[in-house]
């Protein structure tokens, strides 16, 4: 099986921790250059010292940017883009708060929005000519079981997380032929400081324990556990390699069975 990625540039937003970090690693132990994305300089730095090197030729560096700050953006991965082309983009961004869908307010909507689907594109845009003059493009989003199942009391997360898995399947299509491939992986319950959130966010609304509101969600769960990060990072890097060529415009769950859906 041909997972080396040896002399590929990926772009790992929301890199700083969790599940980025943790795509950013595995991406790195398969030989590609590391570009590391997200707000906070200081933890892109920590993250950045741990990545691996398995080539004397292998670099890694870090982009300091706020995925909000639309400008900013685009003119930072146009950059580095210029200077290195970018062959694979893992969109990954902090999911919206908890709530329902019909109290949510317009701006949390909007918010999330820009932060989630007009960010991505924008990042696509300028990564995109790096990869269609290499023949080699792997567009890999990080997003969430709701795009199958919603999740309740996410209702903002899963009205935006859907039309980012739409905005993904429309580029399949429209990418594919130029040897770029677009797909998305849906965490399940992970050992995230999204999972630390969303914890407390139901012991707050239930007035249980932290604790037995955790082993309720593991219950649901038949392999009887949380995932570490580090399982949904190898599925993202899987889907970066050369192997996974023929994959393109699903959606794949890493949720330990979790989803009664097909």
């Amino acid at each position: 099986m041909n997972l080396d990625l040896t002399g590929k540039h990926a772009l790992v937003c929301g890199a700083s921790q969790g599940i980025g970090r943790a795509a950013a690693i595995e991406l790195a132990q398969l030989g590609a250059h590391v570009t590391l994305l997200a707000r906070s300089r200081a933890a892109l730095d920590n993250t950045r010292a741990e990545l691996p090197t398995i080539d004397p030729e292998q670099t890694h560096a870090a982009l300091a940017v706020d995925m909000n700050d639309h400008a900013a953006l685009r003119a930072a991965v146009e950059e580095l883009a210029a200077a290195r082309p970018v062959q694979i983009l893992v969109n990954n961004t902090g999911g919206p708060p908890g709530g329902p869908a019909h109290t949510a307010a317009l701006d949390d909507f909007r918010i999330a929005f820009n932060q989630h689907l007009m960010a991505a594109q924008i990042v696509l845009q300028a990564v995109l000519p790096g990869m269609r003059e290499s023949g080699y493009g792997r567009v890999i989003n990080v997003i969430s079981t709701s795009v199958k199942e919603p999740i309740r009391n996410l209702g903002v997360s899963n009205t935006i997380r859907g039309a980012v898995a739409s905005w993904a399947k429309t580029l399949a299509g429209e990418l594919g032929p130029f040897g770029i491939t677009v797909n998305n992986v849906l965490p399940g319950y992970t050992k995230t400081q999204r999972l630390e959130q969303i914890l407390a966010d139901r012991a707050n609304a239930t007035g249980k324990d932290e604790e037995t509101v955790a082993s309720a969600m593991i219950a649901s769960v038949p392999a009887g556990r949380f995932a570490d990060a580090a399982e949904i990072g190898a599925v993202i890097a899987f889907l970066a390699s050369p192997a996974a060529g023929y994959v393109n415009g699903i959606n794949v769950p890493v949720d330990g069975g979790r989803m009664q859906s097909l």
